[in-house]
């Protein structure tokens, strides 16, 4: 069993990605000359999404809530810094991502990756069939197990290696996207990816259908 089957990652071609970019451009300056309420738009498009990173660095649904609404409270307040030299999203996330890992080392807290999205919501079933030919009880009590023995792991790494992980396979960032979040090269993304999944692969090895 590949380790990706884990997680849940977010496809978005790059024909999407560039068109997204372009709309939320638009958007952007609309709010840069002074519609401010054009704003909200892009607060509706992706509060899910940011919420959605954070939680999964947090684990924590009041403070992923609370950092959300942070993100969005200063990506408006430096809105007019915006150039362009990247989509919208990128930049987005990037404040979403050095709010919470502030946020994490000053608090010096450990984030857990959760199951539970997969867990509740129907349309993953087949992703949870997947790491497990267990039923019923026998099921329930193998993803219990699954989900501590995947937040030791994660517990171990880095900070910046969980970071790359979590927007790399739950996101589903491109490498380039993640080393303009992170402020590193595309070569130490790629690094981090791949010490993060040999080590999660180590440790969940024997959780995981061959």
């Amino acid at each position: 069993m590949n380790l990706s089957k884990v997680f849940t990652r977010t496809a978005i071609s790059t024909p999407e990605r560039q068109q997204e970019a372009d709309a939320d451009l638009v958007v952007v300056r609309q709010v840069q000359a002074g519609d401010v309420a054009s704003f909200d738009r892009l607060i509706v498009k992706y509060r899910e999404r940011v919420f959605g990173v954070i939680y999964n660095l947090v684990a924590n649904r009041e403070d992923a809530a609370d950092l959300s609404q942070d993100t969005f409270i200063k990506a408006f307040q430096a809105i007019n810094r915006f150039q362009g030299g990247c989509s919208f999203f990128t930049w987005l996330y990037k404040i979403a991502v050095n709010t919470t890992l502030s946020h994490l080392r000053k608090n010096r807290m450990r984030s857990f990756f959760s199951l539970e999205k997969l867990n509740e919501e129907g349309g993953n079933a087949q992703i949870i069939d997947l790491l497990t030919d267990k039923r019923g009880a026998d099921r329930d009590t193998y993803l219990r197990e699954l989900q501590e023995k995947l937040n030791e792991a994660l517990q171990k790494l880095s900070i910046p290696h969980r970071t790359v992980i979590t927007l790399f396979e739950i996101d589903g960032l491109s490498h380039s996207e993640i080393a303009e979040v992170m402020g590193c090269s595309e070569g130490t993304v790629r690094s981090r990816l791949h010490y993060a999944k040999q080590f999660l692969q180590g440790e969940l090895g024997k959780y995981l259908n061959p």
